[in-house]
């Protein structure tokens, strides 16, 4: 006969396998990051309310498929933000990490997240989005700490202008990223580069002017647009 310790042991044993869950399979994964990758290029292209329809095309799956994984748009919309945000966040702790030159994380990590396009965020941020779900404030002070430390190692190395916020940095970067309404993100990508670029020349120091108004935080950006 058992003893009593043996058997509480094999009672949680069996507790443990039967909550236990399954490991997505291989290509259940890869359908869920072919169908956030191309709703993310849509969205960029013609806002949230692009055809679902579309997107499962883009993605190269059905649409059965698209809905076993997302069962209604605000579903999928709520993981693509979710998913560029996470990718862009990794981008700046990858920059940060890597690069010995801060300027040139910096530069690295504006380029990476105008390939995430972090533009697609801006069309989905609209009536009817959750902005206060505990996953998405989540994915947003990760996204802000990790940006935060990219503009604080620039202007502690002298190399960045200490006039700007981590504000001007994500509101130009998101205008910047984002194609007009209709245009395909894959032609105008280089001019994207190149107006960065642009961009970022004017972050260097020393600054040759003199800004109007005080340096945007992300706490200001909140306040004004979520």
């Amino acid at each position: 006969m058992q003893s009593a310790t043996a058997t509480e042991a094999a009672t949680a044993t069996v507790a443990v396998t039967a909550t236990r869950v399954p490991k997505p399979r291989a290509d259940a994964v890869r359908n869920r990051e072919r169908i956030l990758g191309a709703a993310r290029e849509i969205f960029v292209e013609f806002g949230a309310d692009a055809p679902l329809d579309e997107i499962a095309r883009r993605a190269g799956i059905g649409n059965a498929t698209l809905y076993r994984h997302f069962p209604d748009r605000a579903d999928l919309v709520h993981h693509v933000v979710l998913y560029v945000m996470d990718r862009v966040t990794a981008q700046a702790e990858d920059a940060l990490a890597e690069e010995p030159d801060a300027f040139a994380a910096l530069c690295r990590f504006t380029h990476a997240a105008a390939d995430e396009r972090i533009g697609a965020l801006c069309p989905m941020l609209q009536d009817g989005f959750d902005h206060d779900h505990p996953e998405l404030l989540a994915a947003r002070d990760a996204l802000g700490a990790a940006v935060d430390a990219l503009v604080a190692a620039g202007q502690g190395a002298g190399l960045l202008r200490a006039d700007i916020g981590t504000g001007d940095l994500m509101l130009a970067l998101s205008q910047l990223a984002r194609p007009l309404p209709g245009t395909e993100c894959a032609t105008v990508g280089g001019f994207v580069h190149r107006h960065l670029q642009l961009f970022l020349d004017g972050l260097r120091t020393p600054a040759r002017s003199q800004l109007p108004g005080a340096a945007v935080t992300l706490q200001d950006l909140r306040r004004k647009t979520m």
